[in-house]
């Protein structure tokens, strides 16, 4: 179930959603816009050799903070991390989706690739957007512009376990500013492991294989 305006008007003043800072015109019909913010993660193309979920440089990325009246310009076929001005909370019978918004989709932006999933009992945290631009002009992004919307849907009763739960490898509860990739050795495959001398090449191992 999608929940209604109404219904997230009344979640927000009972304090059980959270969406902070909010102005009444960002609700809409069945969402909640959120706002782009001032700090975007980009790729170090000059110097990094490769990306490697399991073994990410501290130097993958560079941390660029727009100055107040100045725009982004992402380029066609740029990648980048962006933030939500807005900080959201969730209770543990809710999630939200992270959807564009038509107008700045018919200019080639997409705000995520594949994280458009808000977990129920998320902490009060920003959201990551995953900025791209697959139109053949460079497109300017304004912080503060309405970059995109969340939609809130109900589950048929409250999570076990929640965002943040001890056993879960949550990694981004209460997260500001654009956060990069957290995946990180605790996803590496059972019975893996890095060949000798080559850091970045990964050997299953196999039944007799001494490394088990």
């Amino acid at each position: 179930m999608i929940l209604s305006d109404g219904t997230i008007r009344a979640l927000l003043a009972e304090g059980r959603l959270v969406v902070a800072p909010l102005e009444p015109e960002q609700i809409q019909p069945a969402s909640v816009d959120v706002r782009l913010g001032n700090g975007f993660l980009v790729f170090r193309n000059h110097s990094a050799e490769v990306i490697d979920p399991y073994e990410r440089p501290s130097d993958l990325m560079d941390l660029v903070s727009v100055r107040p009246g100045n725009a982004f310009v992402l380029h066609p076929g740029e990648f980048v991390l962006g933030t939500t001005v807005e900080s959201i909370g969730l209770p543990d019978d809710l999630v939200a989706r992270v959807e564009g918004k038509s107008s700045l989709g018919r200019l080639g932006l997409l705000i995520h690739a594949t994280a458009g999933f808000v977990d129920p009992g998320w902490p009060q945290g920003q959201i990551t957007l995953e900025l791209s631009n697959v139109a053949t002009l460079p497109i300017r992004l304004w912080p503060g512009m309405k970059i995109g919307q969340l939609s809130f849907h109900r589950l048929d009763r409250a999570a076990e376990r929640p965002y943040g739960h001890p056993g879960l490898n949550s990694k981004y509860a209460g997260q500001q500013g654009p956060v990069a990739s957290r995946y990180g050795r605790s996803h590496q495959p059972a019975g893996a492991r890095r060949r000798a001398g080559d850091p970045g090449t990964i050997d299953a191992l196999g039944p007799d294989d001494p490394g088990r």
